[in-house]
């Protein structure tokens, strides 16, 4: 990488580090470690392939999709069940959206990493069921249905949160 290369890659982290950090944050279940980790290894990978990449945003989400996946489906066969449990938060004047966005942190925390993954991919990257199944390498049917679960697991954990997941679907 020669040094035009390497500053734009600089500039590209400085800029977009942030939305991968969401990104990465939310595919985690709230799990900070683990989302930093899921950065760092999709910049690494991006680093590596920068010259011949046109899309550098795309292709980190695309990184961070599928490394994601990868990170689930070994879990399965571990049998290791990861759930983060955010921080609490000082004080008794949070805002509702700040109660809800705790809420929903927890509630997703409490699902697999299979559905949250969906629920991302699905609400937060706004992708169609087919771009999800081909993301994940699975049918449109295995996504309507687990996207179907997952919500319907979401309003059992978090019967606050139903009135959000109604007008969000």
């Amino acid at each position: 990488m020669d040094a035009a290369d390497e500053q734009g890659f600089r500039e590209f982290v400085s800029a977009r580090s942030p939305a991968l950090m969401r990104l990465g944050f939310l595919l985690t279940g709230g799990d900070q470690h683990r989302a930093e980790d899921l950065v760092q290894s999709a910049l690494a990978k991006l680093a590596a392939k920068w010259q011949r990449v046109d899309a550098p945003e795309a292709y980190a989400r695309q990184i961070m999709y599928r490394q994601q996946v990868s990170w689930w489906r070994a879990a399965v066969r571990r049998g290791e069940v990861v759930q983060a449990t955010p921080p609490d938060l000082p004080g008794a004047d949070r805002t509702h959206q700040s109660e809800l966005r705790m809420v929903l942190r927890g509630a997703l925390a409490k699902l697999t990493a299979k559905q949250r993954t969906v629920l991302v991919l699905r609400y937060f990257e706004d992708l169609p069921d087919h771009e999800v199944a081909r993301v994940l390498g699975c049918s449109v049917g295995t996504v309507r249905s687990t996207t179907h679960r997952s919500l319907a697991r979401l309003r059992l954990i978090a019967p606050e949160l139903a009135m959000e997941l109604e007008a969000a679907t």
